[in-house]
């Protein structure tokens, strides 16, 4: 091939050449529109199970009650056989009724003996029988007191005379005894205000 030849066989290539399309570069993803949709497809999906699945109804109020507030069990009160400010009734409570004789700041002579009596009432829940008896209270002058036996049976609601037989003392002042009401067990039991009775003299 001379010369000639070569330079057109060249110059046709480069027509050629120039004449071929140009390839079109690949668009670039567009990430933010990726993302929307995938995000729409998400909460489509979430939307549709929910509706899919109805939704757990709430317990009610009695069915939280019934569930959650657990069982009282009512405490039974043990009988009560002395004090005072109970709520309920006692088994062994007295209520003063009045002085049968010795009114307070009666005067005595120093040394002498006397009996002082007094009436009571049974407002307690329990039958005073065999065993019951008048005890001094554990306070004031004792004066020698010497209860009287009760020899029968006090049913609720009935009054008693109860006695003890003191010695004045024989120094002269005011003095003061109190007494109250034991069970066959020995254990004291007062009054409805929580009191026993007393004598008080004045010994001259």
């Amino acid at each position: 091939m001379n010369p000639k030849q070569i330079a057109i066989t060249l110059l046709l290539i480069v027509a050629l050449a120039a004449c071929a399309p140009t390839p079109t570069p690949a668009p670039t993803p567009d990430i933010a529109a990726i993302s929307t949709a995938a995000a729409e497809t998400v909460i489509a999906n979430i939307t549709g199970t929910a509706q899919a699945e109805p939704p757990t109804p709430l317990p009610t109020a009695t069915e939280i009650l019934s569930t959650d507030t657990p069982t009282v069990t009512p405490t039974v009160l043990l009988a009560i056989t002395f004090g005072a400010g109970t709520s309920g009734p006692l088994c062994e409570v007295f209520q003063f009724v009045t002085d049968i004789n010795y009114p307070d700041d009666t005067g005595v002579a120093a040394g002498a003996e006397f009996i002082k009596t007094w009436k009571i009432r049974n407002v307690g829940t329990c039958a005073w029988g065999a065993g019951y008896k008048v005890a001094y209270a554990g306070y004031s002058d004792k004066m020698s007191g010497a209860p009287a036996a009760i020899t029968t049976v006090v049913q609720p609601g009935q009054e008693i005379e109860v006695s003890v037989q003191f010695k004045a003392p024989t120094k002269p002042g005011v003095y003061v005894s109190a007494w109250t009401m034991a069970n066959p067990q020995s254990v004291n039991f007062f009054d409805d205000r929580g009191k026993p009775f007393y004598v008080k003299v004045v010994v001259r």
